[in-house]
């Protein structure tokens, strides 16, 4: 296929039905987290029925995470040497050059990764330092991975990762997306726990962990209005 090809249509229904799950996923695990925190910092249910709430969450978070890698990979882009990717759906691929799933691969690691702390999470009893090795470690690597996707989307939607466009509802997905990892982040320091026993600051875990899902939740609400490209 030549360069100067006219891009290959895709079933709408399967993008379309792609980006549902995927604003679905996130608008309903960014809610869960965020309730999750609410009980974490009432105490409702001790720290137990906040950690299953995260875990149901996070599985809804892995799901949308999977899902931006279908359409990223499924939706209608030009390849690096000037060809149209392939009119056959796609359930996974590896394509470096396309930053858009470069950021959704990133982005569903992330989601797995964080996976991880909430399964440690319920391990029940845990000493302070294997809080950190468990649970703390991984949600940090979880957060780092979140900001880079971020960084990524960024990028590929504006040209830079710090130019501020305000221009169409996908970037504002993505600069939402990208407050709310930030957010995550300052959670996860917070989160830290010292020799005591105790965290850095219960409370800035729990509002920024709280903030940063329902940024998650807004942003998956918003991509419900935002249809994917179908060429």
């Amino acid at each position: 296929m030549s360069a100067t090809a006219p891009a290959p249509i895709r079933a709408p229904s399967a993008l379309r039905r792609a980006n549902e799950v995927t604003a679905g996923a996130f608008l309903v695990g960014g809610s869960l987290f965020a309730i999750g925190a609410l009980l974490a910092q009432a105490d409702v249910g001790g720290p137990r029925l906040a950690a299953v709430v995260y875990l149901v969450g996070g599985v809804f978070f892995s799901t949308g995470g999977y899902a931006s890698v279908l359409l990223a990979i499924n939706a209608p882009h030009r390849r690096r040497d000037g060809t149209w990717a392939g009119e056959r759906w796609r359930w996974w691929a590896r394509e470096p050059s396309n930053l858009d799933y470069l950021a959704a691969a990133v982005l569903f690691t992330g989601t797995l990764v964080f996976g991880i702390n909430l399964v440690d999470s319920l391990l029940g009893d845990l000493t302070a330092a294997q809080l950190d090795r468990l649970v703390w470690s991984p949600d940090m690597i979880g957060c780092v991975l979140f900001l880079l996707a971020g960084v990524l989307a960024m990028v590929d939607i504006s040209g830079s990762w710090w130019r501020l466009r305000g221009e169409g509802l996908g970037w504002w997905i993505v600069f939402v997306n990208q407050v709310g990892s930030v957010l995550f982040m300052v959670s996860a320091v917070a989160s830290f726990v010292r020799a005591d026993g105790d965290m850095i600051a219960v409370g800035i875990a729990n509002w920024g962990t709280f903030l940063g899902a329902s940024c998650f939740a807004v942003a998956g609400l918003m991509q419900f209005y935002e249809p994917p490209g179908e060429g």
